[in-house]
């Protein structure tokens, strides 16, 4: 009897207050981007929050250093997109993580560095693709 009214509330529910079709693909997409092996890397520096402010500088880019353990990650965001270097030097898949508008990965050189031309917008994390590990960093805002 309880499954009955049960069914019978989901589908009311689902006619007077559907879920909307973008919430639910966000939902789905954020499923997906989970990753229970990966390590947290932690934001160490801001430069909205850390640095000293410049007098006279207009739309400076925002400067980000995210660390876990011995790796690091330093990245420049611009209007343009994101310039980034892995340190210890390695290659490495990046991902910038975010909503429907999530950017194709990008692969840093051997030297570490790496750019995407897609600037991120809302809320956004990177996913680092080591030969040896997966790093998720801190979501932040753009």
């Amino acid at each position: 009897m309880d499954a009955l009214l049960e069914e019978e509330l989901r589908e009311v529910a689902a006619v007077l207050d559907p879920v909307p079709a973008g919430l639910v693909q966000a939902a789905l997409d954020a499923f997906a981007l989970h990753d229970l092996d990966a390590r947290l890397a932690e934001l160490t520096f801001d430069s909205l929050v850390d640095a000293l402010p410049v007098r006279g500088a207009v739309d400076a880019p925002r400067m980000l250093t995210f660390r876990a353990g011995e790796l690091s990650v330093d990245v420049e965001v611009t209007g343009d997109g994101l310039i980034g270097q892995v340190l210890p030097p390695q290659s490495a898949r990046i991902e910038v993580l975010g909503g429907p508008g999530t950017g194709r990965p990008v692969a840093a050189d051997t030297l570490g560095r790496f750019t995407s031309d897609t600037p991120p917008a809302g809320p956004f994390a990177l996913r680092l693709r080591t030969g040896a590990e997966v790093i998720v960093t801190e979501w932040l805002r753009a």
